[in-house]
C-alpha cells in the first residue's frame, strides 16, 4: 500500500445542513491531494465558493491573496460552474494558479443545501441525501420546517447577505 502524505484542510461554505456532498467533498480532495503528493494545509471548497471570491466586497483582496499565496486551495467542481475560467478571469488566482488544485468529483450530484432547507420547508423527504444523523437532529430541533424559524430566511450563500 501506498504511503500516504498527512493532508489538513479547511472548508468554507454555510454547510446548512450539511449534505453528504459537502462530505465528499473532504473525500475527493484528500484524493486529489494523494495523487499529486501535496502535503500542507489547503482550504478546500467547492466552485461556487471560489466564485465568490469575485463578488464585490465579499472577499478582501488581500485576503484571497494571503489564502493563495501561503496556504493554497483545493476546489472540487460542481455542474454549472466553470472553476478554471474563474482563475484565469481574476489577476490573483491567475497568479497563484500553481497553488490551486482543481478537483474534479467523479459522480455529478446536485445536491444543494439551499434544495434540502426547500424540500423540508415543504415537508418533503430528505433521507439518503443527509446523514441520518442530521437527519435526527434537524427534526429533533424542529429547524428549517413551516413552523421554524429557519422559514423563509436567507443565507450569505443564496443572498449575498444573512436575513
Amino acid at each position: 500500500m501506498k504511503t500516504r502524505i498527512p493532508v489538513v484542510l479547511l472548508a468554507c461554505g454555510s454547510f446548512n445542513p450539511i449534505t453528504n456532498m459537502h462530505l465528499r467533498l473532504f473525500e475527493v480532495a484528500r484524493d486529489h491531494l494523494h495523487q499529486t503528493a501535496v502535503p500542507e494545509l489547503k482550504l478546500l471548497c467547492g466552485a461556487d465558493v471560489l466564485n465568490t471570491f469575485r463578488t464585490p466586497n465579499l472577499w478582501r483582496e488581500a485576503h484571497i491573496q494571503e489564502i493563495v499565496e501561503k496556504f493554497g486551495l483545493v476546489c472540487v467542481g460542481r455542474a454549472g460552474h466553470d472553476a478554471k475560467g474563474y482563475v484565469l478571469e481574476s489577476p490573483i488566482l491567475r497568479r497563484y494558479q500553481h497553488n490551486i488544485h482543481l478537483a474534479r468529483e467523479p459522480v455529478q450530484n446536485e445536491i444543494s443545501a439551499t434544495y434540502i432547507r426547500r424540500a423540508l420547508g415543504q415537508g418533503q423527504s430528505v433521507k439518503y441525501l443527509l446523514p441520518d444523523s442530521v437527519i435526527a437532529y434537524i427534526k429533533d430541533h424542529n429547524l428549517y420546517s413551516k413552523n421554524s424559524s429557519w422559514e423563509g430566511k436567507r443565507t450569505q450563500s443564496n443572498e449575498g447577505k444573512t436575513s
